[in-house]
């Protein structure tokens, strides 16, 4: 099945570098673009999308506030974003995870890279280095001490499911968590799968932001 891109930038060169990286790989198929926000949720919608690449800094209506409408909007809850910046610990990368992103990119990524990238979105999987997801903990962190309410977010998971909601925060693969807690990838794949639906997760992105938030992943598992 061909995956749909949708390319928001407010810089036609970088679209038009983007496409044609994007159109070369059998699998992939730029279907819309749009260099603005505001512009981007009706091309998303008619071109149905299933990634975005998305620019942080637009005029008008940024990458964070697009990338939060289309998150908001349950007509696209099978949309995946990811945004593109020039530094990997871009401030706005954070704004971005909050909102609702699965991910992120550098605009100066290989061609290699940006498509299996595509790919993984595509999949339900998070795009977070080390580095990002530590300075996503680094923001979390500033903020007051879990409190009852995220207590109760993470009620209804079993023990197990929080330990892999943990991992999940850590950044580890699903292979990775079955190795750490002796099961097989279809056991860590369904327990994260259960995990998300329970915690009603669009992705692994949004679980990481969860494991952080609640205090089920803290800094000194990083």
């Amino acid at each position: 099945m061909t995956i749909r891109v949708v390319l928001v930038d407010d810089q036609a060169l970088i679209r038009a570098g983007f496409r044609a990286i994007i159109d070369s790989a059998a699998d992939l198929e730029v279907v819309g673009e749009a260099d603005d926000g505001a512009a981007a949720l009706d091309v998303i919608r008619e071109a149905r999308a299933d990634v975005v690449l998305m620019d942080i800094r637009m005029p008008g209506r940024d990458g964070i506030a697009t990338t939060r409408a289309i998150t908001a909007d349950d007509e696209l809850a099978a949309v995946r974003v990811i945004v593109l910046t020039t530094f990997e610990l871009d401030e706005y990368v954070v704004d971005a995870m909050h909102a609702g992103a699965s991910g992120f990119l550098d605009k100066g990524v290989d061609p290699d890279t940006l498509l299996d990238a595509i790919r993984v979105v595509a999949g339900g999987d998070a795009l977070l280095t080390p580095n990002a997801t530590r300075a996503l903990l680094a923001s979390i962190t500033d903020e007051p001490a879990p409190t009852a309410v995220d207590e109760e977010v993470v009620r209804h998971l079993t023990a197990r499911e929080r330990e892999v909601v943990a991992l999940v925060g850590r950044g580890l693969s699903n292979d990775e968590i079955a190795d750490t807690l002796y099961m097989s990838p279809l056991t860590a794949k369904t327990h994260v799968s259960r995990a998300m639906t329970k915690l009603h997760a669009r992705d692994r992105a949004q679980l990481v932001v969860i494991a952080l938030r609640t205090g089920l992943t803290r800094l000194d598992d990083l």
